[in-house]
């Protein structure tokens, strides 16, 4: 089974300590750095469209994509609550992005770039990203650090709700650099008893030089890299960093 078929209806739940809007904030407040004014936005692998609702809410025009069918259904139901323009949401891949016309930000959350465990897929992905963007423009994302990813190796992770208990078993393997995340998911079903499901998981730890080569590779500039939610560089025990580069006018 794909990455979050099973997860995708219970994700919000389990994940609900993700300070969406908080990261919200947060991401407006680095388009206001940009060299062009933000009026439409790409959530590149954006799941169940939490950050992209948000942004949409705010007045932007914000297209977002994910490779999960099952996410993107749970996005679109979340979405119709919305008043005025929803998101628009496409099934893509990330390294087969492909839009209608660039976009003045894209931005990634969550640590979706480090499901990207090819080296051949991030550079492609970069690509990409730098084609549909609009000179002047910025691309935010963040991913887990290696020494997060490192950490984990031979961790269990246990999340629950009311419906639902989540286990997560966790291997890091040096010679990859890939974590991989076993995760058994149960679900109480409308008879009382539970489903259970199993996903497999896989984050590589890319460096900062790797990303940095990447990203100049693909034609970006002004490449800066901080901590989670601040603009101070990174702690040497950061778990999670945020890149911000910009396409050239």
């Amino acid at each position: 089974m794909s990455s979050y078929d099973a997860l995708a209806s219970s994700y919000d739940g389990l994940m609900a300590d993700g300070s969406y809007r908080k990261r919200a904030d947060w991401l407006e407040r680095l388009f206001r750095k940009s060299r062009i004014p933000v009026h439409s936005v790409l959530d590149l692998a954006c799941g169940t469209g939490t950050i992209a609702c948000l942004l949409a809410q705010r007045g932007y025009e914000v297209i977002a994509t994910d490779a999960s069918e099952e996410m993107l259904t749970q996005a679109s139901g979340k979405a119709a609550a919305l008043d005025g323009r929803p998101p628009l949401f496409l099934r893509q891949s990330m390294p087969r992005l492909r839009l209608l016309e660039p976009v003045d930000t894209v931005v990634s959350t969550l640590d979706s770039l480090n499901y990207l465990t090819r080296e051949k897929d991030i550079r492609e992905t970069f690509r990409r990203v730098y084609r549909w963007l609009k000179p002047g423009g910025q691309f935010i994302f963040d991913v887990n650090s290696p020494y997060k990813l490192e950490r984990m190796d031979c961790q269990m992770y246990m999340d629950e709700t009311e419906d639902s208990f989540c286990v997560w078993r966790t291997f890091f393997s040096r010679r990859t650099q890939v974590c991989t995340y076993q995760v058994d998911l149960f679900r109480l079903n409308g008879e009382g008893t539970w489903d259970r499901d199993f996903e497999e998981h896989r984050e590589r730890a890319w460096s900062e030089e790797q990303l940095r080569l990447f990203l100049t590779e693909a034609g970006f500039q002004n490449i800066t890299v901080t901590g989670d939610l601040t603009m101070k560089p990174p702690r040497a025990d950061e778990d999670r960093w945020i890149f911000r580069a910009e396409k050239g006018e």
